[in-house]
């Protein structure tokens, strides 16, 4: 009797060479160019405003304290754990005290923000095979934003549970979304038609809501959700978003393999032996975890994840193991920047970032409309 042969779907311990051979030129310059960009704006950002300072001496304030504090550990003066926590007690000159208590964490803040809105983008156009998709077309951010704003008006005791909320409120859009564009299958168009409705209608019950609010101060930080907005970032708000982030960045570079093998095609990846309804519900699980961490911190920002995925695709390819990877960096970099206009742009008033990212988004989206024939399918 012959043995049969079956092509195996274990997959294969990877060599040290194979672990590393996608990173290439253009995704190392990538990476580089957009953490300077980072940094020069996040050196911006720390330096100018109602307090200026040069840069270099932005750079002394920021660094200084930091590295006082090192020493002082190294010569067992303090613990490490002191260190940390009596960290702002260490800061003397008004500099330092301005860049690290009240812009650092605003320059922080944009980092995760832009971070977890370009992996969440990334994975959702994967999941959808639409390069349309983002949390923003398909309704995720306006279910994650209706989630937060129910909190506040209604159960604001129970804002330190705002990622989780909005976590929640992020699912049910996507999955009302999916049984909308549901017909024997989804499409593109279908898809990006649904996020449209249910963006809508939640927009239309955040609106609403305002009518409830029991002051005007949460009418006026509801409509910093709704808009988009960094303003007041603090270190509360890093401790908030950081775990999250976290997460959703290690199980999105953890999933890279399985997005390139959904690209292929449902009945390429059944082939494989994947369950794809299940892999498919997992990912979007991950994308929608990482926009509500995004908007329980900053609200509803358009656009960064529909720009940034395309922007790394078009310089590193379609493999996601190197679009992960280059979203961690152009998200971050975007957003900061985006943030430096909002806050300059009409100095002393501060412009939501939303409406930044909108205005620069608003043009790459025609942009895109027009350069190619077959908008949607990846």
């Amino acid at each position: 009797m012959s043995d049969s042969v079956h092509p195996s779907t274990e997959p294969t311990p990877e060599t040290p060479d194979e672990r590393t051979s996608w990173i290439d030129l253009p995704l190392v310059k990538l990476v580089v160019s957009s953490l300077l960009v980072t940094i020069v704006a996040g050196l911006i950002q720390v330096s100018l405003g109602s307090y200026s300072m040069t840069v270099g001496e932005a750079w002394f304030a920021l660094v200084e304290p930091a590295t006082g504090q090192a020493k002082r550990v190294l010569a067992g003066e303090i613990t490490p754990w002191t260190a940390v926590t009596d960290f702002t007690e260490s800061l003397e000159a008004t500099e330092q005290i301005v860049v690290w208590d009240v812009r650092l964490p605003r320059v922080l803040v944009a980092i995760f923000v832009g971070m977890n809105l370009a992996i969440s983008g990334a994975i959702f156009q994967a999941v959808t095979r639409n390069e349309l998709a983002s949390p923003f077309i398909l309704g995720v951010s306006s279910g994650a934003g209706l989630a937060i704003l129910l909190t506040l008006v209604a159960f604001a005791s129970l804002a330190v549970y705002l990622p989780l909320f909005a976590a929640v409120g992020g699912m049910i859009a996507f999955l009302l979304v999916y049984a909308i564009a549901w017909k024997g299958g989804t499409s593109p168009v279908r898809l990006v038609l649904a996020g449209v409705i249910v963006g809508t209608v939640f927009s239309s019950i955040q609106t609403a809501l305002f009518l409830f609010a029991p002051d005007v101060g949460v009418v006026q930080s509801a409509i910093q959700w709704t808009t988009g907005s960094l303003v007041g970032a603090d270190w509360g708000q890093v401790r908030l978003v950081l775990p999250w982030t976290v997460l959703a960045v290690g199980l999105s570079l953890v999933a890279s393999r399985q997005l390139n093998v959904l690209l292929l095609g449902e009945q390429t990846a059944s082939a494989l032996g994947m369950s794809v309804e299940r892999v498919r519900f997992a990912l979007a699980s991950v994308a929608v975890l990482a926009a509500a961490a995004s908007v329980a911190v900053a609200g509803i920002v358009s656009f960064v994840g529909l720009i940034v995925p395309h922007v790394v695709r078009s310089v590193v390819g379609s493999d996601y193991k190197r679009v992960i990877v280059g979203c961690l960096f152009v998200g971050p970099a975007l957003m900061v920047v985006a943030d430096v206009g909002a806050r300059l742009a009409l100095s002393p008033t501060q412009l939501p970032v939303g409406i930044i990212t909108g205005l620069v988004g608003g043009p790459y989206f025609l942009y895109l409309m027009r350069k190619k024939r077959n908008l949607g399918d990846i």
